[in-house]
């Protein structure tokens, strides 16, 4: 039996995926087979394409998705046929079928669309991570959250005003910044002179912590805005990794901190990974998370979407629909 899936044999831009048939996958023992609804689109499928990230060739891009259950291996409890789930951790997800282990998926609850579903765990739990976990706001403080209106941006937003944090964005064009506000953003700036700016709004200080998605154009810059021991929290590379640095720039600014965190060591347990879940659907439900979808890309059209995304024109989440 074979399906369709995106495929590259070797790294490259967006024009090394394929469509293929391929065989469909066998659920190995804990593991469910799910029939693909929608597939996230995110930097780190773009990355292991490129080969700035090292994988296997032949690839076929994505890790998160949802989907309904088709088959489970052996071994699998407390999920049946036709239950819809999502995942941030799943293989291959770039295909009209896919594989994750069990305990790595959660079933959707209820009133939260299939698309929605999609869209939801990778920038999702990041942007979970990052507001309670990575770095640790408090109420009351200023925070700079780079990309304002991207996937991660407007979720992180929303999740850090919700526990009483200033946020400060910043966006690239008036459509953005209008979409940043509407997450709740205090300000939103330009990436021009961003810092300066950023030390204005707060008297002079600087804010507490960073969020950088962006990387190389924006980490000097980053570490300016930071107030005395404040925190930069470098978790993407959206413009190009960021260089080696001399750690005495920490000092001189301010004895500030630097951590470059990874989802996976953020949902290193099943109680973490439900937690993580259950506040994310809790906050959809009581209306608290809006999970927008910015463009949608038929599955053929993978090369497109990683086009789309790579050139920062996007907003939200981009998602794959077989």
């Amino acid at each position: 039996m074979t399906m369709r899936a995106i495929v590259a044999d070797h790294a490259g831009g967006p024009e090394v995926l394929e469509m293929r048939r391929v065989a469909v996958p066998e659920p190995g023992s804990g593991e469910l087979l799910v029939e693909t609804a929608a597939a996230g689109v995110n930097f780190i499928d773009t990355y292991r394409r490129s080969g700035a990230y090292s994988v296997p060739f032949p690839y076929t891009p994505g890790t998160e998705a949802s989907g309904r259950v088709v088959a489970a291996g052996d071994g699998v409890e407390g999920f049946a046929e036709g239950d819809l789930i999502t995942t941030a951790e799943g293989r291959d997800c770039y295909a009209d079928r896919f594989a994750v282990e069990a305990d790595r998926a959660v079933r959707v609850p209820d009133g939260v669309a299939a698309d929605a579903a999609a869209a939801l765990p990778l920038q999702g739990i990041t942007a979970h991570y990052l507001a309670t976990s990575a770095a640790q706001p408090q109420a009351g403080e200023a925070v700079l959250v780079h990309a304002g209106a991207g996937g991660v941006g407007l979720l992180l937003t929303q999740l850090l005003v919700r526990r009483g944090v200033r946020v400060i964005t910043t966006a690239s064009t008036p459509e953005k910044r209008e979409l940043s506000r509407g997450a709740g953003a205090d300000e939103v700036l330009d990436y021009g002179g961003f810092a300066d700016r950023a030390r204005e709004l707060t008297g002079g200080e600087g804010v507490a912590v960073v969020y950088d998605g962006v990387g190389r154009s924006t980490f000097d810059d980053s570490l300016r805005a930071l107030r005395v021991r404040g925190e930069l929290v470098l978790f993407g590379a959206a413009s190009g990794p960021v260089p080696p640095f001399d750690l005495q720039r920490l000092n001189a600014g301010g004895s500030l901190s630097i951590t470059r965190p990874s989802i996976g060591h953020f949902l290193r347990t099943p109680e973490e990974r439900a937690w993580r879940y259950r506040e994310l659907f809790g906050a959809i439900a009581d209306g608290g998370l809006d999970v927008r979808i910015g463009a949608r890309f038929p599955l053929a059209e993978a090369a497109e979407a990683h086009t789309a995304l790579e050139s920062r024109a996007t907003t939200g989440k981009v998602i794959l629909e077989p």
